[in-house]
């Protein structure tokens, strides 16, 4: 089975493709809030197009309004990792293909390694870092904990987030449900056992509460 046919769902529609293509029809948008203002103070119509140079905008991450100044080219990943020091998403194939760098847009998995830091204005971003901490641990963190599904934790985060969306979108999934859920996310390590595992074990730890 391929890898695009494994994460599909009843819709023909792959959780890999699904992923991939998140935020493409806004990039425009984006741009243009960016240019706006100086277009404005000239009596101007704001320009479709910004750049090369750098521009100033805000991103909400994790429920924090953080300033940037980025090129209009940089990637959500790159400016949250480089100019921001949110490091919770991985950078690791930088092609979309792994899942390492896996967040939520507005309550949807993403690719963070796909779209433009732009595309992202307006929406909330969430990674792993407003899912549980070391101190207080999401059930789900808890199974990957006991089943030794982080190994070299590079994947990991974005198991965490895509597991996440997983059990939000079917509490009570089955193994082959589970596998096909996470089609978009690979672990280098071949830890997949462990995070199918740490899955199940998580959504039973969640009908009773935990």
């Amino acid at each position: 089975m391929s890898k695009e046919t494994r994460g599909s769902d009843p819709q023909g529609v792959s959780r890999r493709g699904f992923l991939k293509g998140v935020g493409a029809g806004s990039a425009a948008a984006g741009f243009i809030g960016v240019g706006e203002n100086t277009a404005q103070a000239e009596g101007q119509d704001a320009p479709a197009i910004v750049g090369p140079g750098d521009g100033t905008y805000t991103l909400n991450i994790d429920g924090e309004s953080k300033e940037v100044t980025a090129e209009p080219r940089a990637t959500l990943l790159d400016v949250m990792r480089n100019r921001l020091d949110v490091t919770s998403a991985k950078k690791v194939c930088d092609r979309g293909t792994c899942g390492a760098c896996t967040i939520f847009i507005d309550g949807e998995p993403a690719y963070a390694c796909s779209m433009l830091a732009l595309e992202a204005i307006g929406h909330k971003i969430t990674t792993i870092a407003s899912l549980g901490t070391p101190e207080m641990m999401s059930a789900l963190q808890k199974a990957f904990v006991k089943h030794d599904a982080q190994q070299c934790g590079f994947c990991t985060p974005g198991f965490i987030v895509a597991a996440t969306d997983l059990l939000n979108k079917n509490p009570n999934p089955t193994r082959e449900q589970v596998r096909d859920g996470l089609g978009g996310n690979l672990c280098r390590c071949g830890t997949y056992v462990g995070v199918q595992e740490a899955v199940l074990e998580a959504a039973q730890s969640m009908k009773g509460g935990a």
